[in-house]
């Protein structure tokens, strides 16, 4: 169960010019003023929104990656920061271009964007080095999770279901001091 004031949180973040408008695996923009027929799980036909792409890819910066060395310090920068807040932290999984977190975060979107802002610029800070500039795109996805069962199926998605190359990390049993441990994809 969340903490009063709290909900549990699916909170997905990508890298910048990683899902750009038009993207094949469907889009939506700010206000849904423009947006794509399909989604990932059911794409749109792959010339509906083709010269959107195009025009997007000539003006953005390349897609950042994540290398496979930096997914591990990246992770456990952002989930230090939620704990060090006192927001749990469930699950994180670090992919070469996005991220998915079970995160509890308090139940108003003002405060979750500030905080979620503040652990990709911790993650940030912590490859300054390696990856100058930024990293991460605006904004996120932050789906609550309301029901047991939910939160499980978030938990098994996010550890076991971001493919081969993704770091994964969960936590134990809360009594270890914050101590996370890596799991590998199945």
């Amino acid at each position: 169960m969340p903490k009063p004031g709290k909900l549990w949180r699916h909170v997905i973040i990508n890298t910048r010019g990683s899902w750009l408008p038009g993207d094949e695996r469907g889009f939506r923009n700010r206000g849904h003023r423009i947006h794509s027929s399909g989604d990932y799980k059911r794409p749109p036909p792959v010339e509906e929104h083709v010269g959107l792409y195009g025009y997007q890819v000539g003006k953005s910066p390349p897609e950042v990656r994540i290398a496979r060395s930096l997914r591990p310090v990246i992770g456990r920068a952002m989930a230090r920061y939620f704990e060090a807040c006192e927001h749990r932290v469930l699950v994180v999984a670090i992919t070469k271009v996005h991220a998915h977190m079970l995160v509890e975060l308090p139940n108003s979107i003002i405060k979750i964007r500030e905080i979620v802002g503040e652990a990709k610029r911790a993650a940030s800070r912590a490859v300054k080095r390696q990856m100058p500039g930024s990293i991460w795109a605006r904004g996120g996805t932050f789906k609550p999770v309301k029901t047991r069962a939910h939160q499980r199926r978030a938990f098994g998605y996010i550890l076991y279901e971001q493919g081969s190359g993704a770091w994964t990390w969960s936590f134990l049993d809360g009594t270890d001091g914050g101590r996370f441990r890596r799991v590998r994809a199945r």
